[in-house]
């Protein structure tokens, strides 16, 4: 690696978001699948010196210390199993990610907003089981009115999902950028073609 690259690297905040390293548990999956759980290539490097995760694969590049020179991580696994949260947090990207980023009564992608099924006017409440994703043309034309009032149905009713619907949710909606050293452990327990 010449000079010009490594001062580059190191200067140009975009250099650390080029390198991420995939993060595995002990049991070699994701955290999680949406987001994608990644570290910069900081924190790997810091991680794996400090003996908190092995190193599965590396980037060609290489960054140097005065005593030390080491290769970009790509891929890390913990050493110590992280228990995967039951709760799902109730936040507008899980609902998204639940409703599969599409509004619940048209079914079209894009420009999402959330919608009370029964109104807040009418006693509706902030909840999994009542709020779906709703593009603006469908939550402008059902407003404050109940279904029924305004002639619209739900493509699936809503209702909380558990943490493992959730990832396996997330494993639809791969990222735009996926290193060729992740492949093997993203998809690892998928069917394979015979």
């Amino acid at each position: 690696m010449d000079g010009d690259f490594r001062t580059n690297f190191v200067r140009d905040p975009a250099g650390a978001r080029q390198h991420p390293a995939l993060v595995l548990n002990a049991d070699y999956r994701p955290l999680s699948y949406y987001p994608l759980s990644l570290w910069p290539w900081q924190e790997a490097v810091k991680a794996a010196f400090l003996d908190r995760v092995t190193i599965l694969a590396e980037y060609d590049q290489v960054v140097r210390s005065p005593t030390t020179e080491i290769r970009i991580p790509s891929v890390v696994v913990l050493k110590e199993y992280v228990k995967p949260q039951k709760r799902v947090a109730f936040t507008r990207f899980n609902l998204f990610l639940r409703d599969e980023f599409c509004c619940q009564y048209c079914g079209a992608k894009g420009e999402l907003t959330f919608d009370h099924v029964i109104p807040r006017a009418r006693g509706g409440i902030t909840s999994w089981e009542n709020v779906v994703a709703a593009c603006s043309r469908c939550n402008l034309r059902k407003g404050s009115k109940s279904l029924r009032m305004c002639g619209m149905s739900l493509r699936k009713p809503p209702r909380q999902p558990s943490s493992e619907e959730l990832r396996n949710m997330g494993r639809r909606f791969p990222p735009n950028y996926l290193h060729e050293s992740w492949m093997d452990f993203l998809y690892w327990d998928a069917e394979l073609d015979a």
